[in-house]
């Protein structure tokens, strides 16, 4: 794997970097220890500007390179996830309830080791906006960042971004011109009818048939409401309900996710939960109300930014797709994509337990190769002369 020599010269101490993140995650915007330890970092690296308290705890620093030229923004997502980790590593989470299961410990690495290099060698003419982010996982920390103006603050032209992908080979790069991942929206349907005892369901308003009922009308709007060429997901993923095998409950929950890439998708969608809530509710003679939460934009590549992020991975890369297709993931990084051309690519992770998995791991071999491509990119994008 071609990364870069000096990269590889301290491949050791980012791993010993990432292994410190990995064992002290922390959650959405309160990123802080994680912020300060990439603020110790960035001072070592002898960085031109460090901005702090940035959405709460990002971080965003500013390399110089030789002579004037446009800002490009290297982004790395820093939050963690509210579970509880099973790897048993002698760097494993230290706190109960949290833990880097999505590989962003591995993320900031990447870009602190881009930052070393840029740093020493500044090989290139322009700028470089180091963005560290909080809220990946929830929260919308991208889009915050870009309503407090840090697109424009910092004169960013164009941003990328990386996120490990396990099952792939360990540096292996693969991206997608246009849609990338899906747009994330959530449903919240709560019911209420009329509970009493299990023996005599004629007095009651039953909240749990009216809860299957709903779920099942859901599963239609894939099978039947929509163009099957058309990427769509609408899964139901909680329901609540019951306290006792005698008792019919008061109330029932169902919670679910919707993944699309086109608004007219989404939108149909929206009217169809509303329809049926409303229909199932009638027809059980229970009250349903429906709460649905719009969450992150569909995330598109630029076309020309991503072949020309995927020249630049083949610098560093033995494998490199540049046309795998879109997934129905989310990303906020969609936030800072509608507003700057960019590109949003994966790096291989090896064959490690899936992300958001208790199991999972990133592979410290990974960090070099990301970084190389985050340097090199910087040079390509930003030449001497």
């Amino acid at each position: 794997m071609p990364i870069i020599n000096r990269i590889a010269d301290f491949a050791d101490d980012m791993t010993a970097w990432r292994r410190h993140l990995h064992a002290h995650p922390e959650l959405r915007f309160e990123c802080h220890q994680t912020a300060a330890f990439v603020v110790d970092r960035l001072r070592e690296f002898g960085v031109d500007e460090i901005h702090e308290g940035i959405a709460t705890s990002g971080v965003i620093a500013i390399i110089e390179g030789t002579g004037g030229g446009p800002t490009i923004g290297l982004r790395a997502d820093m939050d963690a996830l509210p579970m509880d980790e099973i790897t048993g590593l002698d760097y494993a989470s230290t706190i109960p309830g949290r833990m880097h299961a999505c590989g962003h410990d591995g993320h900031t690495t990447m870009l602190l080791g881009a930052a070393r290099y840029l740093a020493e060698t500044r090989n290139f003419a322009g700028r470089v906006a180091l963005i560290f982010q909080p809220a990946e996982e929830g929260g919308g920390g991208a889009e915050v960042m870009v309503n407090e103006g840090v697109l424009d603050r910092f004169e960013i032209a164009e941003v990328y971004a990386l996120h490990n992908a396990p099952g792939t080979p360990v540096g292996a790069f693969y991206t997608t011109p246009g849609p990338i991942m899906a747009a994330v929206d959530t449903f919240h349907i709560n019911i209420s009818g009329r509970g009493g005892h299990g023996a005599m369901p004629h007095e009651t308003a039953d909240p749990i048939v009216a809860a299957v009922g709903m779920v099942n009308a859901i599963q239609t709007i894939v099978s039947r409401n929509h163009y099957a060429q058309d990427d769509l997901v609408v899964s139901v993923t909680q329901i609540h309900t019951g306290s006792a095998d005698n008792i019919v409950p008061e109330t029932a929950y169902i919670n679910g996710t919707v993944r699309t890439f086109k608004r007219g998708v989404q939108g149909m969608v929206m009217a169809r939960l509303d329809q049926i809530v409303a229909g199932q509710a009638a027809a059980y003679s229970v009250e349903a109300e429906l709460d649905y939460e719009v969450g992150y934009p569909a995330t598109i590549n630029d076309p020309d930014r991503t072949a020309f992020a995927a020249g630049v991975a083949r610098e560093v890369a033995a494998e490199v797709i540049d046309d795998a297709g879109r997934e129905m993931g989310a990303e906020d990084f969609a936030y800072m994509l509608e507003k700057r051309p960019g590109a949003y690519l994966f790096v291989g992770n090896g064959d490690t337990a899936g992300l958001h998995h208790p199991a999972y791991d990133f592979d410290d071999a990974t960090a070099p190769a990301g970084a190389s491509f985050f340097a090199r990119l910087v040079e390509r994008a930003l030449p001497l002369g």
